[in-house]
């Protein structure tokens, strides 16, 4: 689901950034208030456990890539702000260091998997019996992601083009984006939503 750096039009990602930035200065501060010195361990084998699943990735006809992001596994431990936070992170070091991703989409990768899918992971959190919660947690932190994502790179078309015509970023538009994205999710969300339960199971005790 990672978003390659000249898929995204300037137009979208310096936003992005701007909103992003603030979102991350924001998120530190309330991390280093809220966030117990005993949690940490449990916070940087997750995070590490995200960052190994990302790296196994389904290219998909849309420009885009399946596999299980984590969100929901992060959010239901965690929180929202500290998924956003884990993933931004992690998208970081997946761009410089392997590629995966670019850093001028970097904050919409975070933006739309970290922060959409922690939210929409929190409240999957909301459905009880809790292992249900959780499940759903880790379907919705999958599957709204690529929503969103699909989204953004459908756009782009719309936003710049050549003087021929041809869309100078991303070429293809909702109608492919959509359904290429989506719906292989739909079904990655499965296996989210059984790695977010058994990391709930095994260190849920002792989280927020």
């Amino acid at each position: 689901m990672h978003i390659p750096d000249g898929f995204i039009a300037p137009q979208v990602y310096g936003p992005a950034y701007g909103v992003a930035g603030v979102l991350w200065a924001a998120g530190l501060r309330r991390l280093r208030r809220t966030l117990e010195p005993s949690v940490m361990p449990r916070l940087a084998v997750v995070t590490a456990a995200a960052y190994v699943l990302m790296l196994v990735a389904i290219p998909l006809p849309g420009g885009t890539t399946a596999h299980i992001t984590g969100v929901g596994m992060l959010a239901a431990l965690f929180g929202a702000w500290q998924a956003f936070l884990s993933l931004s992170l992690v998208f970081l070091i997946q761009a410089l260091a392997l590629g995966d991703g670019g850093v001028t989409s970097l904050p919409v990768n975070a933006l739309c998997v970290g922060l959409g899918g922690g939210l929409a992971a929190r409240a999957g959190l909301l459905l009880r019996p809790r292992a249900v919660g959780v499940f759903a947690a880790g379907w919705l932190g999958a599957a709204v992601p690529a929503l969103l994502v699909a989204l953004v790179l459908g756009w782009q078309p719309h936003l710049a083009r050549d003087g021929a015509g041809q869309p100078l970023y991303f070429p293809f538009g909702w109608q492919l984006t959509v359904p290429a994205i989506v719906l292989p999710h739909l079904l990655v969300g499965i296996a989210d939503g059984a790695v977010a339960l058994a990391a709930w199971r095994a260190l849920g005790r002792g989280t927020p």
